[in-house]
C-alpha cells in the first residue's frame, strides 16, 4: 500500500525558514535599538557637557566697580575639547548686547537647540543669570555651541558595531535554526528508518523513541499496521478457503459427469455431457488461476525471500505434471543445470513454473515433446520451457502477459488468459524477467524465466 501526498516543502525547510526569518527580524530590531540608544546617550552626554560649560561661564561673571566682568575659566572650553574636528562657539549678552564672543550666533531662548551655523550643525545651550549693578537689575545670557562631527563619528562607529552584532546574532541564529531543523527532521528520519528497515512480514507496532509531539503519529501508524495485519491474515484465509470451496465441488461435478458419460449411449446426450465436462474444466481452471493470481498479488508485496533450489522446485513440478502430459501421450524431458540457489519465495516460483508447464501441456498437440532445462547466465538462473504447440500468434508476445489476454490462435483451447500474467508478475517481483518467442525453424514456443542468483 502506498500513501501519496501532495508535494510540499519539508518540515526542516519550513522550520529553518521560519527561524531564519525571526532571526533576521530580531537582528534588525537589535540594530535599531542599539543605534537609537547610542544616539540618545551621545546627545545626552553632549548636552550635559554643554550645560556644565555654560554654568562655569555664568559662575565667572561678576560685577566690579559698577562694571560687569567675565573671566572665562579655561575649563569651560577644555571640557568640550573632546575631538579635534569639533569647534566651539560662545557668546555672552548683557541685556541683549554682546559683551564677548561670536556676535553672529543665532539668538536662542534659554535651553537646548540644534540649529545651522556657518554650514555646520550646531548644538547650543543658553542659560541666563540676573545680577545687580548699582542697584539696577541686569540679565546675563550665555550661549555655548559645539559642532556634532565627533558625535556623528561616534554614532557611526557604534552603528557599525551594531551591524556586526546583528550579523553575528543572525549567523548564530542561522546555525541554531539549521541544527533545530535537523533535530526535528531527525526524529522523522528515525521513525522512517525504524519502519523501512523491517522485513515484509514484520508488522509489529513501532516502538521507536519519539518526541511527545510525534506520539499521535506513531499511534496512528501502529493502528494502521494493526489493521493491515488483520486484513492480510483475513485475505490469506479467504483465498485458501475459496480455493478449497471452489475446486472441490467442481471436481466432484466433473467426476459425476464422467461417470454418467460412460453409462449414456445416445450420442446427443454424450455430446451434452462432453460440453458440460469442458465447461467444468474451463470454470475450474479459471477459478484456480484467479485464486493463484490473487495469491501472487498478495505475496508479491511481502515476499518471503529464502534460498531456493530451482532444480529441485522444477523437478518436483515436472514429476507432478508428467501424468497429465502422459494422458495426451506427451513426453516431458527435464535437464538440470549447474546453478546456485536463487533468493525468492518458493511458493510463488512454483506457481509461475506450474502455469508455464500447464500452458505447454495444454497448447501442444498429442504425441509431442516438452523440453525443460535450467542454466546459468551470468548473475541469473534461467528456466527454459520449449514445446511444439501452436506458438504465439505474433512476433511480440508481450501483450499476452496482460490479464485475461489470449492469442487469436487459442480460441479453441480452454484457458483464462492468466498463466503468463502470473509468471510475469512473479518474475518482476523477484527482480527477474520473462522472455517469450516462437521456436526458430519449427512449431512451438519457448518461454524463459530468469531469477537473480543469491
Amino acid at each position: 500500500m502506498r500513501l501519496t501526498f501532495g508535494t510540499r516543502p519539508s518540515i526542516r525547510r519550513r522550520l529553518t525558514l521560519q527561524l531564519l526569518t525571526s532571526a533576521a527580524v530580531l537582528a534588525v530590531v537589535l540594530f535599531l535599538i542599539v543605534s537609537g540608544f547610542a544616539r540618545q546617550i551621545g546627545a545626552e552626554s553632549q548636552d550635559r557637557i554643554l550645560s556644565a560649560s555654560v554654568a562655569s561661564i555664568l559662575d565667572a561673571v561678576s560685577v566690579a566697580s559698577g562694571d560687569v566682568t567675565v573671566d572665562i575659566p579655561y575649563s569651560a572650553f577644555t571640557m568640550l575639547d573632546n575631538a579635534n574636528d569639533d569647534r566651539v562657539f560662545y557668546r555672552i549678552l548683557q541685556d541683549g548686547a554682546v559683551l564677548t564672543g561670536y556676535d553672529d550666533l543665532p539668538e536662542t531662548t534659554p535651553g537646548f537647540a540644534t540649529l545651522p551655523y556657518r554650514n555646520e550643525t550646531l548644538r547650543v545651550v543658553t542659560a541666563t543669570r540676573r545680577l545687580s549693578v548699582d542697584g539696577a537689575p541686569i540679565e546675563i545670557a550665555v550661549t555655548v555651541g559645539q559642532t556634532r562631527d565627533a558625535q556623528a563619528e561616534t554614532l557611526q562607529r557604534i552603528s557599525r558595531m551594531a551591524v556586526y552584532l546583528g550579523l553575528g546574532f543572525f549567523a548564530a541564529s542561522a546555525v541554531l535554526a539549521v541544527l533545530a531543523g535537523q533535530v526535528t527532521a531527525g526524529s522523522l528520519r528515525r521513525l522512517a528508518g525504524s519502519v523501512s528497515r523491517r522485513g515484509p512480514q514484520d508488522l509489529r507496532p513501532v516502538e521507536a523513541e519519539m518526541p511527545s509531539e510525534m506520539q499521535p503519529l506513531v499511534r496512528s501508524l501502529n493502528s494502521l499496521i494493526g489493521r493491515l495485519s488483520t486484513a492480510l491474515n483475513r485475505t490469506e484465509d479467504f483465498i485458501a478457503e475459496a480455493a478449497h470451496r471452489v475446486r472441490t465441488p467442481l471436481a466432484t461435478v466433473r467426476a459425476h459427469a464422467e461417470n454418467t458419460l460412460r453409462r449414456v449411449d445416445k450420442e446427443e446426450n454424450r455430446r451434452s455431457l462432453r460440453e458440460m465436462i469442458r465447461a467444468i474444466d474451463e470454470s475450474s481452471r479459471a477459478a484456480g488461476q484467479l485464486l493463484d493470481h490473487a495469491m501472487v498479488a498478495l505475496r508479491a508485496d511481502q515476499l518471503e525471500l529464502e534460498p531456493a533450489d530451482l532444480n529441485a522446485l522444477t523437478g518436483e513440478l515436472v514429476d507432478r505434471l508428467r501424468p497429465v502430459a502422459e494422458l495426451k501421450d506427451m513426453e516431458i524431458r527435464f535437464a538440470q543445470g549447474q546453478t546456485g540457489p536463487v533468493m525468492g519465495d518458493a511458493i510463488l516460483i512454483q506457481n509461475a513454473v506450474r502455469n508455464l508447464l500447464d500452458n505447454a501441456i495444454k497448447y501442444a498437440p498429442p504425441e509431442t515433446r516438452i523440453e525443460v532445462s535450467i542454466s546459468q547466465d551470468g548473475a541469473f538462473a534461467r528456466l527454459m520451457i520449449r514445446d511444439q504447440g501452436i506458438g504465439f500468434p505474433q512476433a511480440d508476445a508481450t501483450p499476452l502477459t496482460g490479464r485475461f489476454a489470449r492469442g487469436d490462435n487459442a480460441s479453441g483451447v480452454v484457458g483464462s488468459g492468466l498463466g503468463l500474467t502470473i509468471a510475469d508478475e512473479v518474475a518482476r517481483a523477484h527482480d527477474g524477467h520473462l522472455e517469450m518467442h516462437n521456436n526458430e525453424g519449427g512449431p512451438g514456443a519457448c518461454v524463459t524465466l530468469s531469477f537473480p542468483l543469491r
